[in-house]
């Protein structure tokens, strides 16, 4: 077991360095830039920390304490799936609109595709709960 662990933490710290490395010849020499990138840095982790991980927790526990037995896990499935959604599109979310920097990519509508993942994943959701049969053990 420990020389797994060793061969898992050898990658992931030569990963590390790489970053610092990438991350050195980016923001040296200093920049106006460089500090709102910094931003981000230390923004991404406190607006987690702080905000994000507590309200899936309070939000996970309400699920857990008033949702019917039947509901519950295709429920917590379906949050679980419209967080990480919504994750990965934030950044297309949150960008200004009005022109496509990288053809192919930027250029969908990001706000329509996400909602229309999300109305699939909930439809996922109510087949599951509806049509859902009991285990034989």
């Amino acid at each position: 077991m420990k020389t797994l662990r060793l061969l898992l933490f050898l990658p992931g710290l030569a990963a590390l360095a790489w970053g610092a490395v990438l991350f050195s010849e980016y923001a040296f020499p200093l920049r106006p830039d460089v500090f709102g990138t910094l931003g981000w840095l230390a923004g991404g982790p406190l607006v987690h920390d702080l905000l994000i991980a507590p309200l899936v927790g309070a939000v996970g526990f309400a699920l857990s304490r008033f949702l019917p037995d039947r509901w519950k896990t295709p429920v917590k499935t379906g949050a679980v799936l419209t967080g990480v959604l919504t994750l990965l599109a934030f950044p297309l979310l949150w960008r200004p609109f009005g022109g496509a920097r990288n053809p192919g990519l930027h250029d969908a509508d990001t706000v329509t595709g996400l909602l229309v993942t999300l109305a699939v994943v909930w439809l996922g959701v109510l087949v599951t709960v509806f049509f859902r049969r009991k285990a034989r053990y």
